[in-house]
């Protein structure tokens, strides 16, 4: 039945598609960029089919290339781990998940332990990057969290929080606060979507625009700087309900005019469809579910307290 399928140039075009380059592809497969231009070739007449528009700046799939490389690559993680599946003692017990710094450092490492008091026998090994990793090319990262203003076909997805971006400061500053003189802790935040996520936005919802014109601005580029620094004394700070979870339940952290909020995207959980089934990943996204439904709660009773 599989005696005439061309397995070898399949298997070279496929990391040649997922690296982007026929080079990166020979040092991979320990071969010469020569022969994995035969293996491309030799797949290209048995399918009938261009793979690659080939120029001087390199190769790129053309659309027959592009479908073939999802339809491929995804069976070749099959085959793989159904071959790991007869070897436990040397399987991977890793899963590479890719998050934002500021999730992960505010949200996720904090609550790590949990999923490893629950799965022992599994190790997690955090991503931690602003770009977004492309998963349907990169097959060393498993899972995803990242936030998302629409859906994406091409991928496993499980939807994890809503996010809403309200003020928050440190418990004195909030009390001693002097509307003449405020002191706002700005962040560029890269939000996906039509979502504006700035200090202009909120002073119009909460008809506070006067601030802007007397307010003395401290910026930051990352999350976690800037909620440090709001915890720290510093400022106001407009920050997402999910980032400040924690510090809000340690009293780090109270919520300014709580009322007022801006709508954001949802976190969710993503993978390369067919991924959501290997134990890791399942585990990881059973243990996520709990976490999320623990911190809905809390985030409903800290809500409560915040609008007494």
């Amino acid at each position: 039945m599989f005696s005439n399928l061309p397995l070898t140039a399949v298997r070279t075009f496929e990391a040649a598609a997922r690296l982007g380059s026929f080079k990166l592809a020979a040092e991979e497969l320990s071969v010469t960029p020569a022969a994995i231009s035969h293996q491309v070739k030799t797949l290209e007449a048995w399918l009938g089919a261009m793979l690659f528009e080939r120029s001087g700046q390199g190769v790129v799939l053309t659309q027959e290339g592009e479908r073939l490389y999802r339809q491929t690559h995804r069976a070749l993680m099959e085959i793989s781990h159904s071959l790991e599946s007869f070897c436990p003692q040397t399987a991977s017990q890793t899963l590479t998940l890719s998050t934002t710094p500021g999730l992960a450092a505010t949200w996720l490492i904090p609550r790590l332990a949990g999923f490893y008091r629950a799965y022992p026998q599994f190790n997690v090994r955090v991503d931690t990057r602003n770009e977004r990793v492309d998963l349907l090319r990169d097959s060393s990262i498993d899972l995803a969290i990242r936030t998302v203003s629409r859906d994406d076909p091409s991928l496993f997805r499980q939807d994890l929080m809503n996010e809403r971006f309200g003020v928050y400061a440190a418990p004195g500053l909030v009390e001693s606060l002097d509307s003449t003189s405020v002191e706002l802790i700005d962040l560029r935040w890269q939000i996906p979507g039509a979502f504006p996520i700035n200090w202009k936005s909120w002073c119009k919802a909460a008809g506070c625009e006067g601030w802007l014109e007397t307010a003395r601005m401290r910026e930051f580029d990352d999350e976690h700087y800037a909620l440090g620094a709001a915890v720290a004394g510093h400022g106001l700070v407009l920050a997402s309900n999910v980032l400040v979870a924690d510090s809000v339940q340690r009293a780090e952290l109270v919520a300014y005019r709580p009322e007022i909020s801006l709508p954001g995207p949802c976190y969710v959980a993503v993978c390369v469809p067919g991924r959501e089934r290997q134990a890791q990943v399942k585990a990881f996204l059973a243990w996520l579910g709990e976490e999320v439904a623990a911190q809905r709660r809390v985030d409903v009773c800290n809500d409560g307290l915040a609008r007494e």
